[in-house]
């Protein structure tokens, strides 16, 4: 196979959930880009018709739909539509995800960094704690779970799910929900990979650092902020969609056809550690 074929998608059906904003959106157009079909899941209806537009105008195959991944009916459903629409479902990225409130200390980075009360274990109320695990958590379940449905007959496929470093490193100014989700997506991603490596599926999920999105209320569009997590990342500077993309793609391609079971940090080497 020659290397461009490798990494060909063209002709394939894609679904994104929380494919509206941030790095869904990313791994949306990187699909598209190449020649793929993709639905754009998303509980933001007029976000989600906006970017479908300006996709399509673009001359890409992008349908959208508002669904809500705490639904896991309405998930199954735009899960059929979608495969019924382009014809054959190839890749999922489980993506949808929520932000989890403030944690134990009060500020990203810096030489201060004071406890936060609001963040506190015993100030975290139960709804706090089960909206987050339902979206972060309960939601990838879902839309693995529908997305199984659908390409076990069929032996083949791409599950791809968004974790976050924050699966495997402790990030005290995020909420603990946040992480306690990731990590158990982290680990229901391997179980499940187990599960259908003998139907030529491939599950494997992206971990994230610090992007530049809308979750968290859009802080990390701040630039102090931004200027402030540079130094702490060795790289000196902070991700963007556009940095995500070559690994989207390649998850989804025939390229990672061995690939299983398997959680690949992007994160200029923040979680290694600051250099300098």
């Amino acid at each position: 196979m020659k290397i461009g074929e490798l990494f060909s998608v063209s002709g394939y059906g894609v679904i994104v959930t929380g494919g509206a904003s941030g790095l869904g959106l990313g791994y949306a157009e990187a699909l598209a880009e190449n020649g793929a079909g993709v639905t754009l899941l998303d509980m933001d209806a007029e976000r989600i018709a906006a970017e479908t537009k300006r996709l399509q105008s673009q001359g890409f195959k992008v349908r959208g739909e508002a669904v809500d991944v705490r639904d896991h009916a309405a998930i199954d459903r735009a899960f059929d539509a979608a495969a019924a629409a382009h014809g054959r479902l190839d890749v999922v990225f489980a993506n949808a995800g929520i932000d989890s409130g403030p944690g134990f200390v009060a500020s990203w980075v810096g030489t201060e960094r004071p406890r936060n009360p609001e963040g506190a274990l015993e100030r975290y109320t139960d709804e706090r704690w089960n909206r987050v695990i339902d979206v972060n958590l309960n939601g990838i379940f879902a839309s693995l779970r529908a997305g199984a449905r659908l390409m076990r007959p069929q032996r083949s496929g791409r599950l791809i799910v968004t974790t976050s470093v924050a699966a495997y490193q402790c990030e005290p100014a995020i909420g603990a929900a946040y992480m306690a989700a990731k990590a158990g997506a982290a680990h229901l991603m391997r179980s499940v990979a187990q599960e259908l490596a003998a139907y030529q599926i491939t599950v494997n999920a992206i971990a994230p650092g610090f992007f530049i999105t809308n979750i968290g209320g859009g802080h990390a569009k701040q630039a102090h902020v931004q200027q402030a997590m540079a130094k702490m990342i060795p790289m000196h500077r902070v991700g963007f969609p556009e940095d995500i993309k070559g690994l989207a793609l390649f998850l989804a391609s025939p390229a990672s056809a061995y690939l299983t079971g398997q959680q690949i940090a992007i994160d200029g080497g923040w979680a290694l550690g600051a250099a300098d």
